[in-house]
């Protein structure tokens, strides 16, 4: 099976938490610094395919995302445009951002982390 990617910033808290859940819960991830390795374009239009919305996937409390005027533009902003900004700048992506088995989760909660690693657990 598969291990999990994780992309994540190690300045990041809210990944350092995700990570010791991940490791308290045996889930061995390949973590990867998202803003040198950011997701590729084909997860993050995978991720909106699933359901994840878009302004889900950007990291709106980023420098970046005011740098850039985010805000603003992101309501009118083409999602094929969006895609290739978060796909280009590590940075704009919410994080943690993990990719398993062609799901995706954004973020870190030991609720969604439970349910999206539940399927692993039924299987072992």
């Amino acid at each position: 099976m598969a291990r999990p990617v994780a992309y994540c910033y190690s300045g990041c808290g809210t990944c350092r938490k995700a990570l010791a859940w991940l490791q308290g819960h045996g889930v061995d991830a390949d973590v990867r610094a998202i803003r040198e390795t950011p997701p590729a374009r084909h997860d993050l239009a995978a991720a909106l395919e699933q359901g994840i919305p878009l302004k889900s996937l950007f990291n709106v409390s980023g420098g970046d995302y005011k740098e850039l005027g985010l805000k603003d533009k992101l309501g009118t902003m083409p999602v094929d445009q969006a895609l290739d900004l978060l796909a280009s700048r590590g940075n704009l992506v919410k994080r943690p951002f993990v990719v398993h088995q062609g799901r995706y989760l954004t973020g870190f909660s030991e609720d969604s982390y439970s349910a999206f690693f539940a399927a692993d657990r039924r299987r072992t």
